[in-house]
């Protein structure tokens, strides 16, 4: 599984090392409590319909970048620093990539989670 970044024609992999956080449990840890992510890694929140979705940098030890994706499409992008960062938008997929794995990317952009 992989990430890509789709912007003017071309395709760039935002992460080749992904996983899915599919149960609440996973959603609700998300990135807690590790000590880092390879450059990378990116961790999927699917859901079934797009709607306010939050994150939060509580107990995330190192800065990420969050890409909220509503039918392929980036809704927005946000750099999050560690333990004092939150933000929401409207999304049915949002990613959780390593800080600067997103640069590049803005809302408009196609961003796809490919099997």
């Amino acid at each position: 599984m992989r990430i890509v970044h789709e912007q003017g024609g071309t395709r760039r992999p935002l992460a080749t090392t992904v996983d899915r956080a599919e149960s609440m449990l996973e959603q609700s840890r998300g990135l807690m409590f590790r000590g880092s992510i390879p450059d990378d890694y990116g961790l999927v929140f699917p859901f079934d319909d797009a709607g306010r979705r939050f994150i939060h940098m509580l107990f995330v030890r190192f800065p990420i970048d969050v890409v909220w994706v509503a039918d392929d499409v980036v809704q927005d992008v946000a750099t999050m620093h560690p333990w004092r960062s939150f933000g929401w938008a409207t999304a049915d997929t949002v990613l959780e990539l390593p800080a600067g794995a997103a640069d590049g990317v803005d809302e408009g952009d196609r961003v796809l989670v490919e099997a």
